[in-house]
């Protein structure tokens, strides 16, 4: 079951603080490009040099909000005993964030290592405060991680810039006894999805099929991203902005229409009478990340046995794809004095075959690594609550449909902002989404070059 700490960090991965992101645009104005494309990788670290600096008494300071992580960190003071990883429960997500700019612009502070989630890497690597992991051998783990995970730490110009650690590739986990009560089939595209909600929502004014909620920027995300929206592009300080682009207003209009309609509900998540919805019937289905089996099967016991899960309705039916919400890395943090023995920390966290299946059978994260997601043990248990569905094989399958090219702005925080206040704020009110993206976009646009950006279109 996932801890009350792993709840929240899984339902603010897009949340933060005006606060915070002010800071760090306030840093990021002021840097250089974070990356040129074509860098050439910076000359490798010796064999040698890491030998001795894994056999030299060393404290890492590693922040981090994984709770109980202390049983994987045992496992590498257990293989390199000279080092001492300092685990410290800094805050979680924008917390961290706010201390470790704070420590960063203060230049003391700041830990070896951070646990920093896929779509804030932008935002500390535009201000070059994430290591460099190439010259510690990084690019030869490349191939035991998802290539779409790969993309998410990589930067502009090459730079291997964290670890994956967990990921949470999206699906539809659904009610089979309301499916089979009403007649619904599973759906397949968006348009049977549609029709569907409106067939439940007909038989039944009181069950919906599904909750789109107004205020979980992370899951709209996490859609637009499946439908093929290229909302964020960036180059340094040139960044390309299209939150408003076809895609995403395909989405909006989608879902704002069904909400218009009144056959979806579009109540905020993760509050006590969201928690009811899954236990009284009134939701049929949850459009979630790969964590939301384990979420749902501790929220909602008393529905167990009832659920199932399926991949995402598809836009094209004939080209699978999906989208991610959630998941997080381990980068190393410039300025640290141990940065040998910190990168190969950060490597040894997240591959080695016993620390990885950790994260999955402590933690209860969907893994980042080809090995654990293809290990039968992983792959084919069946899940009590789902019917005894093997849920992690068909998420596995889901995660190699990610769409390996989006990528996140550094200025996130007023991404998340700006939305809630323009589309997730029309889709409460039943109004017109799609043109909400473009307030979304004219207000996201002012902001960045407000804090010094160059902005382009698309």
């Amino acid at each position: 079951m996932l801890t009350s700490s792993t709840h929240l960090n899984r339902r603010r991965l897009l949340a933060g603080t005006a606060a915070a992101a002010v800071t760090a645009l306030t840093l990021a104005g002021c840097s250089g490009s974070s990356s040129s494309p074509g860098t050439a990788a910076p000359t490798a670290v010796s064999q040698a040099d890491i030998d001795k600096a894994m056999s030299t008494p060393t404290t890492l300071t590693f922040w981090t909000w994984v709770p109980d992580i202390d049983q994987e960190v045992a496992l590498f003071q257990k293989k390199y005993p000279a080092i001492t990883v300092k685990v410290v429960n800094a805050g979680q997500g924008a917390d961290e964030y706010t201390k470790l700019r704070t420590a960063l612009k203060a230049g003391k502070g700041a830990p070896d290592l951070a646990q920093i989630e896929y779509q804030y890497i932008p935002t500390f690597s535009i201000t070059k405060s994430l290591v460099d992991l190439r010259p510690y051998g990084a690019a030869a783990n490349q191939s035991k991680f998802v290539d779409w995970t790969w993309s998410q730490v990589t930067g502009g110009g090459g730079e291997i810039l964290a670890y994956p650690q967990d990921t949470g590739p999206m699906g539809m986990l659904y009610r089979a006894d309301l499916f089979d009560k009403y007649g619904i089939q599973v759906p397949k595209t968006w348009d049977d999805f549609a029709a569907a909600a409106r067939k439940l929502h007909a038989a039944d004014p009181k069950v919906y099929l599904t909750d789109m909620a107004a205020n979980e920027p992370a899951a709209w995300h996490g859609l637009m991203w499946q439908a093929g929206s290229k909302p964020y592009t960036v180059d340094g300080t040139t960044v390309g902005l299209a939150v408003n682009d076809t895609a995403s207003k395909k989405v909006a209009g989608y879902w704002g229409g069904l909400a218009k309609e009144g056959v979806i509900a579009t109540d905020p998540d993760f509050t006590d009478n969201w928690f009811q919805g899954f236990t009284n019937g009134k939701y049929a289905t949850w459009l979630t990340a790969a964590w939301g089996p384990v979420f749902l099967g501790g929220s909602a016991k008393s529905t167990a046995g009832k659920w199932r899960a399926a991949p995402l309705p598809q836009w094209d039916a004939s080209k699978p794809v999906s989208g991610n919400w959630g998941g997080s890395t381990t980068a190393v943090i410039k300025g640290s004095p141990n940065a040998i023995a910190a990168a190969k920390f950060a490597e040894f966290l997240n591959t080695d075959p016993e620390t990885t299946k950790m994260f999955n059978t402590v933690q209860n994260f969907f893994p980042a690594t080809t090995a654990l997601l293809a290990d039968p043990a992983f792959v084919g248990q069946k899940s009590a609550f789902f019917g005894d569905q093997p849920v992690n094989q068909l998420f596995a399958g889901i995660s190699g449909t990610v769409d390996k090219g989006w990528q996140w702005p550094p200025f996130l925080d007023q991404s998340v902002k700006d939305w809630t206040e323009t589309a997730g704020t029309a889709m409460a009110d039943k109004g017109d989404v799609a043109g909400a993206t473009d307030q979304w976009q004219s207000r996201l646009t002012a902001y960045a070059k407000n804090q010094g950006f160059t902005v382009r279109a698309g």
